[in-house]
């Protein structure tokens, strides 16, 4: 059911955020001269993917961790992106073709292996990486690996439709709440 939900959620916001992206891309060419931005990351299974997003840094920047970035590699039109989520988009694209779903663990770099092999430990890849979840609802993020893998693990034990639901409606309120485009 959840796959049911995740193909309809992903369609309707692909077609209804078809403005903004096509703004968002513009501006992001005008910014990066590459919207886009694709990257590898650790799928369910261990299979890895192509994980969509806006790109928010210079093309130049290093392929690292966001709490490992410097700062200055962030362009000013990518940190709006990043507090508003708007980089975050694109990933509809990866829910709708079935390598993500909305709610589950973020998928990490396949060069994170501590955080890697805490997920593997706890059974986490047996599950498709979520554009949101329990560790980012919490303020958990990819630094703390066993916590991380630890919640990881907590709620895809626990994930049913109602908490499926749940996690989407805080993460809209938390987003929009935390960081209005006012």
């Amino acid at each position: 059911m959840i796959r049911v939900f995740d193909l309809i959620i992903s369609l309707v916001g692909l077609l209804v955020c078809i403005p903004l992206l096509a703004v968002l891309a513009i501006a992001c060419f005008f910014d990066t001269r590459a919207p886009l931005f694709r990257q590898s990351r650790m799928g369910k299974n261990e299979v890895p993917f192509i994980i969509l997003k806006f790109r928010t840094m210079k093309q130049d920047a290093i392929c690292l961790p966001t709490h490992l970035v410097k700062q200055e590699s962030i362009t000013q039109f990518g940190q709006f992106l990043r507090k508003h989520k708007l980089d975050e988009v694109p990933q509809l694209w990866n829910v709708l073709m079935g390598d993500m779903s909305l709610v589950g663990p973020r998928p990490c770099l396949v060069t994170q292996e501590e955080l890697i092999t805490q997920r593997r430990m706890r059974g986490v890849f047996s599950e498709k990486p979520g554009i949101t979840g329990l560790g980012q609802l919490s303020g958990v993020d990819m630094r703390d690996a066993i916590r991380l893998a630890i919640l990881d693990e907590e709620m895809l034990t626990n994930l049913n439709l109602a908490r499926y639901l749940k996690y989407i409606g805080l993460t809209i309120y938390k987003v929009v709440r935390i960081n209005p485009l006012t």
